[in-house]
């Protein structure tokens, strides 16, 4: 696993798959650990920290979107797809899918 993943990290389009998973794994925690303990059990400390880390990923998934938009010449169709991913939950994981895999097989 470890030698996949520094495989994966040393290409932009690796990073931008890695984040698009991380980002999507933040918004579980976010919505199924954050949220709840917030508003069920009243403990908002925990949603602070899950929200600055989706927060903290979501800009960078962004910021790799439009670096690998340059590197690999996309349309602005492919560029918006992948940044409109970034809003429902997993919608990340699913650009990873459809859009960031399919083109890490032809780099």
């Amino acid at each position: 696993m470890r030698h996949n993943l520094d495989i994966m990290l040393k290409t932009n389009i690796g990073r931008l798959r890695f984040l698009a998973i991380l980002e999507g794994i933040s918004w579980v925690f976010l919505l199924g650990v954050g949220m709840p303990m917030k508003y069920m059990m009243e403990i908002p400390e925990p949603n602070k920290v899950f929200g600055m880390l989706h927060g903290l990923l979501f800009i960078l998934y962004c910021l790799f979107v439009y670096i690998v938009s340059q590197e690999y010449k996309w349309n602005w169709k492919t560029t918006g797809l992948a940044l409109l991913a970034s809003i429902p939950p997993f919608g990340t994981i699913l650009a990873d899918v459809k859009i960031f895999k399919p083109v890490a097989k032809t780099s």
